[in-house]
């Protein structure tokens, strides 16, 4: 492919992410269009400017359809536990078929922090986790003595309130 200038790379970039059923990563889209992983994130954040939907997850980046959107339902709910539970409250979570979107923690400085997760079955979660470990970054949940939110999605409520039994029996949920 010959090398692309700013906007007809971004105009390639995202007609590639709706293509893929699958994350990039950066590394992946760098090679394709012959750029710097750095010129990907610039491109990302741009093509983010123009409200374009595209989520960085753990995996990389995807897009997220308006069909995606529009068929699933969504709750957010709080959780506390240490980071050595993450783990096993995201297989627990994705194992009643639920897909955990985001972490979100409220921070005394900065506020409010969200970071996609984007996890759907257990080796999204494995993936996840050793990209956690591989880095030695921590949780969130490390900056608030556990306590975090999630943004979980179901297909249905009977999934979705599946999810929420399973990490309730865990001791993962805080209720008021």
């Amino acid at each position: 492919m010959k090398k692309l200038k700013g906007l007809e790379r971004r105009q390639w970039i995202f007609s590639y992410l709706e293509k893929q059923n699958k994350p990039v990563t950066g590394n992946e889209l760098s090679k394709l269009v012959s750029v710097s992983r750095q010129v990907i994130v610039n491109d990302i954040t741009l093509l983010k400017a123009t409200n374009a939907p595209i989520v960085a997850t753990s995996q990389g980046y995807i897009l997220m359809s308006q069909k995606e959107t529009s068929s699933i339902v969504q709750k957010r709910v709080v959780c506390n536990h240490q980071s050595v539970d993450s783990e096993d409250e995201l297989q627990t979570l994705v194992d009643a078929g639920v897909t955990v979107e985001s972490v979100t923690i409220e921070h005394p400085v900065y506020g409010e922090i969200t970071s996609p997760i984007m996890v759907s079955n257990r080796h999204d979660v494995e993936l996840f986790i050793k990209k956690v470990r591989d880095t030695g970054s921590a949780f969130l949940l490390e900056l608030t003595s556990g306590i975090h939110l999630h943004l979980l999605s179901a297909p249905t409520e009977e999934v979705l309130d599946r999810g929420i039994e399973a990490i309730r029996r865990k001791g993962y949920l805080v209720e008021d």
